[in-house]
């Protein structure tokens, strides 16, 4: 409340860009420690209008108006909303006000640890265990002959983005997977994301090989090996490099880049040519530029659209997961799964794969369990890329926004394979950014844990009904 210089205005005029409106209402906004709220002054509908602070991407400040001074409120949802304020000396308060409030500075400032509702204990734990990454490896058939849970990764020992249960080959020993680790960027190993137990195939994820130019690991060449022969049926397996090659092959001037098909005999490199989080940043904004420019024509729009790039960056992202799951499902080929660091595009080829591949995955808590295993469980950086907290802006990328795209793709072209449909994508959208629930709070697993954001706040998930478990 100390961010609050003016809790309440009277006069103010709002409208409502996003939504088509016209014409601005009249009535009194108010800052509350959590949201800024508007209520209409007219006495028959008294519309309210509530938007989280976290939920504010930037505020503007233009030039006054002969008539009043203005705000432009800027949502990580695309509303966007235009405020008129009477004084100058209000307006001035209120911008100072939310660009504090909608940039915290540390984790105890997000909504979902700040606030604590009158919520009982089993409501609270049924929220968190109804999603569990653990049940749904026990129906894929996990642990068997052929993959196996390790403790190599207790207490986060061997890579702290990673989540301490972890499914490995079988043959993999205790000093492979130590050495492997040491030879994969930022420590994240070739572990199992998603086993086919038809075909007895697996998608498995990691991250670049610090192989540079000439370096290479036995140790991981041996992993690699034993993810092979951890599928009976085949006799390689498909490296996927999500990057474009270029940029792959850069890499190797910094000491990393990718697998070198003559120390690993046994795979089939396939790069997919997925940009990195800088280029799809602008792409975003550029089509966010293009759907708030004033009364765009056709043209426009769609040159506009094209320009951005934004659906050409959209196929690429379903191009990897078609890839992925035809090699599992038809060639009955394991797959390696990479980007750099192994938690953007690694997440979205994997994610998108598994869909395809598995109608578990295509309801309403099987989509809930596969964001929280390949998104949450495996280390995406949600505080950066969707800026909970006031950091570097060149870490903030629509990562997540472009499987949720990928997902509508596809359920546009086959509705009735799915469960849910947009409403529910939109929701899940929603509060990726809200930091309303622990689920998408911090970068990875160990964080939640240090942040005790189980017992600190609720999760975002549904219950057995298809009703969502708003907890906080």
């Amino acid at each position: 409340m100390e961010n609050i210089r003016t809790p309440k205005v009277e006069n103010v005029r709002l409208l409502d860009r996003s939504s088509g409106q016209r014409k601005a209402t009249i009535g009194t906004l108010y800052l509350s420690a959590t949201h800024i709220i508007f209520v209409e002054d007219n006495p028959e509908t008294r519309k309210e209008t509530w938007v989280l602070h976290s939920m504010v991407s930037s505020v503007e400040r233009p030039p006054p108006t002969p008539s009043a001074s203005q705000l432009i409120l800027h949502c990580k949802d695309f509303r966007v909303f235009q405020i008129l304020v009477p004084q100058e000396r209000d307006c001035v308060d209120v911008h100072a006000s939310l660009v504090r409030l909608s940039r915290p500075g540390v984790y105890s400032e997000l909504y979902c640890l700040s606030f604590n509702p009158n919520v009982n204990k089993e409501q609270r734990e049924e929220s968190w265990s109804f999603i569990s990454p653990s049940a749904d490896y026990r129906r894929m058939g996990l642990p068997n002959n052929l993959w196996v849970s390790t403790a190599a990764n207790s207490e986060y020992r061997l890579c702290d983005t990673y989540p301490s249960e972890l499914f490995v080959p079988k043959l993999a020993t205790p000093a492979v997977i130590v050495g492997s680790s040491r030879f994969r960027s930022r420590g994240r190993f070739p572990v199992l994301s998603y086993f086919h137990q038809d075909t007895l195939a697996a998608v498995c994820r990691c991250s670049q090989p610090l192989s540079g130019f000439s370096g290479r690991c036995q140790e991981d060449e041996v992993m690699l090996q034993a993810v092979m022969k951890s599928n009976p049926g085949s006799d390689f397996i498909y490296v996927v490099d999500t990057r474009p090659k270029l940029n792959a092959m850069a890499n190797r001037a910094a000491g990393k880049g990718y697998e070198n098909e003559d120390h690993y005999t046994n795979i089939k490199l396939q790069f997919i040519g997925i940009e990195n989080i800088h280029v799809m940043r602008s792409s975003q904004q550029k089509i966010v530029d293009v759907g708030q420019t004033r009364a765009p024509s056709m043209t426009d729009f769609l040159w506009g659209l094209e320009n951005s790039g934004w659906l050409k960056h959209i196929k690429a992202v379903l191009d990897a997961g078609v890839f992925i799951s035809r090699a599992v499902a038809d060639e009955g080929v394991s797959v390696l799964v990479h980007c750099s660091d192994g938690w953007d595009r690694t997440a979205q080829a994997c994610s998108v794969a598994s869909l395809l591949l598995d109608p578990f995955y295509r309801t309403m808590k099987g989509f809930m369990v596969l964001i929280e295993r390949d998104w949450v469980s495996f280390g995406h950086k949600f505080s950066h890329r969707y800026a909970h907290l006031d950091g570097d802006p060149k870490e903030v990328s629509p990562v997540m926004d472009q499987f949720l795209e990928c997902v509508w793709q596809l359920s546009e072209q086959f509705p009735c394979a799915f469960e849910f449909n947009e409403r529910f994508l939109i929701a899940v959208h929603t509060h990726v950014y809200s930091c309303q629930f622990g689920t998408f709070l911090g970068n990875c697993e160990k964080e939640r844990r240090d942040l005790r954001s189980r017992s600190a706040s609720g999760s975002f998930s549904v219950t057995e009904n298809n009703n969502f478990l708003f907890q906080h």
